[in-house]
């Protein structure tokens, strides 16, 4: 069953994300060096698609790709979701360095929520999580369909 893999395998990718996001937050916080950062959303798509290949591994047998494409979907969305909340909240507490104060409070000024600017680059970073995802469950279920 696809959801059942699905749900395992993004609760364990949502940790995984999770604590990407937060070395990224870090790494911005700390140093400021936003190429590493940006090397980082590189190795989470990697991530992603690992989780998508989680996901098709659980797939009960006979495995076909679109069963390991649906459960790599299903564990992107659920690890995007949660790790993206968390980095969304780190963002706007503050915690993060990712916008300073300063910045906040010229998007203030010019009457922009930071919260619907950190959005669509949250369910773009879904989407292309959970599509990164869905391409691992698929190849991992097509290459060992049992």
């Amino acid at each position: 069953m696809a959801g059942k893999a699905g749900l395992k395998a993004g609760l364990i990718g949502a940790v995984v994300m999770t604590g990407a996001v937060l070395v990224n937050h870090l790494l911005l916080t700390i140093g400021g060096n936003m190429a590493l950062s940006l090397t980082i959303c590189g190795v989470t798509t990697l991530l992603y698609a690992g989780i998508g290949a989680l996901a098709g591994f659980f797939v009960a047998p006979p495995r076909t790709a679109g069963k390991g494409a649906a459960a790599g979907a299903i564990a992107g969305l659920i690890g995007g979701a949660i790790s993206v909340t968390v980095g969304v909240i780190l963002i706007l507490t503050g915690v993060s360095k990712a916008l300073d104060p300063q910045q906040m409070q010229q998007l203030a000024e010019l009457g922009m929520n930071p919260a619907l600017i950190t959005l669509p680059s949250a369910v773009c970073g879904m989407g292309a999580g959970s599509g990164a995802a869905a391409a691992g469950g698929a190849i991992l279920a097509a290459v060992r369909s049992d």
